[in-house]
């Protein structure tokens, strides 16, 4: 395809983004950027391209591979975009998965009301500086 795609379709259309509106969305927010530089959703994007996308718990970088204008599989990704991401990133939402880990014994049942008040006081704990 040698036409050039909204970079907001092409997101949704590469399964960055679950709707065309949030991909629209996190360009105005200016959670998108191309060469260091904050787009637009209707900014058209090229081939060879290289996004930084601020995602809630991620910060991806991947490069166009493909243009899309429609919704592809979950299988044809990796022929969509390459993914620049560090392995550092991924590393540090591991880590973050494992440290808000609970865990409770089986046949414990649920916690008591003043158990809770104490998970949430654990939790909300913050070290002051």
């Amino acid at each position: 395809m040698n036409e050039d795609v909204r970079i907001d379709k092409w997101m949704w259309a590469a399964r960055l983004f679950k709707t065309r509106t949030l991909a629209g969305e996190a360009c105005r927010a200016g959670k998108i950027k191309i060469d260091g530089q904050a787009v637009k959703p209707s900014r058209e994007l090229k081939t060879g391209d290289i996004l930084d996308i601020r995602l809630p718990h991620i910060n991806k970088t991947v490069e166009v591979k493909q243009l899309l204008r429609n919704r592809v599989s979950a299988k044809q990704v990796p022929e969509v975009y390459t993914d620049l991401t560090p392995q550092e990133e991924y590393e540090r939402v591991q880590l973050m998965r494992e440290f808000n880990y609970e865990r409770r014994e089986r046949g414990i049942g649920r916690p008591t009301k003043k158990e809770r008040r104490l998970i949430d006081k654990l939790k909300d704990d913050k070290p002051k500086d």
